[in-house]
């Protein structure tokens, strides 16, 4: 399993960044997790619009899954006439973005599945497995394992109790870190830091903590060292261009 950070920046993208987005491939599949702002350009530097097998979005705020219509332009306009994209995602959580311009409508588009917390999916090769986790909108943390190798994802979450099941004995764990040691100018119920994104990875086992979600103009030194705090394992911070090989 390849995991290849589109971008990582928390709420807008910053300068020369890109909000979450992630390219996770196995055995020649690529799953697209949330295509947040900015992702899309990033994504077709590596592989065309109609190469990418499936979308999984884990809420419905637009620095996760803004990208998607892009996408879904790129590959309707294109010459390839590819199938309709499977996108996987809490019911009605990509309405806005799929009704921008009627697209989604279009027969061979994409086809939505409507996730529930707690099931099992399969998606290509990923087992996936879901969690809902607090945030101001319905959110997923993902689980997805293949190969003998787990990502564990928390989308954006509040402080749970099933980040530390999520994230258990993963091999890459995937944790928003908006703050560094404290949430601040936001309701901390909905939101996390990388100390916490760091106490979760101990607690949980985690074989390497990556931090993603950073709110613009963070310090990543300042949040690599409150996560350390907490775990003592190989911490990082997701930035376009980072890529972790779990093989």
């Amino acid at each position: 399993m390849r995991i290849s950070v589109l971008g990582g920046c928390g709420a807008w993208p910053a300068a020369g960044q890109a909000c979450s987005g992630y390219l996770v491939e196995h055995d020649g599949f690529a799953l697209l997790v949330d295509p947040g702002y900015a992702t899309l350009p990033r994504l077709l530097a590596r592989r065309r619009a109609e190469d990418v097998d499936a979308v999984l979005v884990s809420h419905g705020h637009p620095d996760h899954c803004a990208d998607l219509h892009p996408l879904l332009r790129a590959r309707a306009y294109g010459d390839a006439s590819p199938p309709p994209l499977p996108a996987y995602a809490l019911p009605g959580a990509l309405d806005p973005v799929l009704a921008l311009d009627g697209l989604a409508s279009e027969p061979g588009t994409v086809a939505v599945t409507g996730l529930a917390p707690g099931q099992r999916v399969q998606v290509g090769p990923f087992a996936l497995d879901t969690w809902l986790l607090p945030h101001f909108v319905p959110n997923l943390g993902l689980r997805l394992t293949a190969g003998g190798r787990a990502l564990a994802y928390t989308g954006d979450t509040g402080p749970s109790p099933d980040v530390t099941e999520l994230a258990r004995g993963a091999d890459l764990f995937l944790a928003e870190a908006t703050f560094p040691e404290e949430v601040t100018g936001s309701d901390p119920r909905y939101l996390s830091t990388a100390r916490q994104a760091g106490e979760y990875a101990a607690a949980a086992g985690a074989g390497r903590l990556m931090l993603t979600h950073l709110w613009p103009g963070t310090s990543p030194e300042a949040s690599l060292a409150a996560a350390a705090a907490g775990f003592g394992g190989e911490i990082t911070v997701a930035g376009g261009g980072v890529a972790v090989d779990l093989s």
